[in-house]
């Protein structure tokens, strides 16, 4: 029998999927993240990340786990919570979709929204307000994703191998949207320690810190779950070989275009990474190209794909 013990242990084993409509040539491939039961790849990082904190004794039985997300990794702690009967708050910038919101309360998890624009250091921001919750709220626990070992670690465990074994190491160029970095970071390092002429290509928004000329061009963007206005500790930046900046715009008309072109229904940071990665299999047309697509499109319906809600900001006449 094929039975697994909890929802958890579904999580991974992501299929590999040709983009040959969106590049005929044939050489760009995706790896569909949002087939994990949660719907992210951030699936792959809430148990690591609890049960980490278990190990060391910062998260007890009745405890409640406290993290800043865009909604992704919200989930993935949510699913670890309900199976290890913890408490769950998710802290949410106002940028992110009432989609997201939704579906972390129907795991259970109370959401706590915040401005988007402001600063880090704000005592507002959504990173601040988690800090705080976390300080005043007994037997709580802040993950935290940008400085928690076990976030990229997840992936050097799991995507990376992954990746390895459905190329039969054939892959040439990893391309990751990055944010947290632990992704980039985790499978990249994984990759390059297989062969160290694998090539690892980070894509980022227009206006995040990893590919801004100043830190006066650090400003906010509508692409959500990538980029960052600060540096996360679980990226390792000496991992990337190539950096490719994209638009808000090109994001979104590519997140649209995979759903009519190849039947992928995924979110716009995933538009941005096949924004990125159409470019370097267009400069390397003989190597294998792997992009992360890294997760559903269903919980941007009411944005992306809402007509309305794309000529409100500009990206539709």
């Amino acid at each position: 029998m094929d039975i697994r013990d909890n929802v958890v242990e579904a999580i991974g084993g992501t299929p590999l999927v040709r983009l040959g409509r969106l590049h005929p040539p044939g050489n760009l491939v995706a790896k569909v993240e949002h087939m994990n039961p949660g719907g992210s790849i951030k699936d792959r990082i809430g148990m690591p990340m609890v049960e980490r904190a278990e190990a060391n004794g910062w998260l007890k039985p009745g405890g409640v786990i406290v993290e800043p997300t865009s909604g992704n990794t919200g989930v993935g702690l949510a699913m670890a919570a309900a199976i290890k009967g913890y408490r769950l708050i998710a802290v949410m910038a106002d940028k992110q979709s009432k989609e997201k919101q939704d579906l972390l309360r129907a795991y259970g998890a109370e959401v706590v929204v915040c401005p988007t624009d402001v600063a880090p250091e704000d005592p507002e921001s959504y990173y601040s307000v988690a800090d705080r919750i976390t300080r005043e709220t007994p037997g709580a626990y802040r993950p935290d994703q940008y400085s928690n070992p076990a976030n990229p670690q997840a992936q050097y465990e799991t995507t990376g191998p992954e990746l390895w074994s459905q190329t039969d190491g054939t892959i040439r160029h990893l391309v990751v949207g990055v944010g947290t970095g632990g992704t980039i970071t985790g499978a990249g390092r994984y990759l390059k320690e297989q062969d160290a002429t694998v090539q690892v290509v980070g894509v980022d928004p227009e206006g995040s810190i990893y590919t801004a000329p100043t830190d006066d061009d650090v400003t906010t963007y509508l692409t959500e779950g990538v980029g960052e206005d600060f540096w996360p500790d679980t990226f390792a930046p000496e991992i990337v070989d190539r950096w490719e900046m994209v638009t808000d715009a090109e994001s979104f008309e590519m997140t649209r275009r995979l759903a009519a072109d190849e039947g992928l229904l995924v979110g716009g940071s995933c538009g941005m990474a096949a924004v990125g990665a159409l470019r370097v299999a267009s400069d390397n047309p003989n190597e294998l190209v792997v992009v992360v697509l890294p997760d559903s499109g269903r919980n941007y319906l009411s944005k992306i794909f809402d007509d309305d809600w794309m000529r409100a900001n500009g990206f539709l006449d």
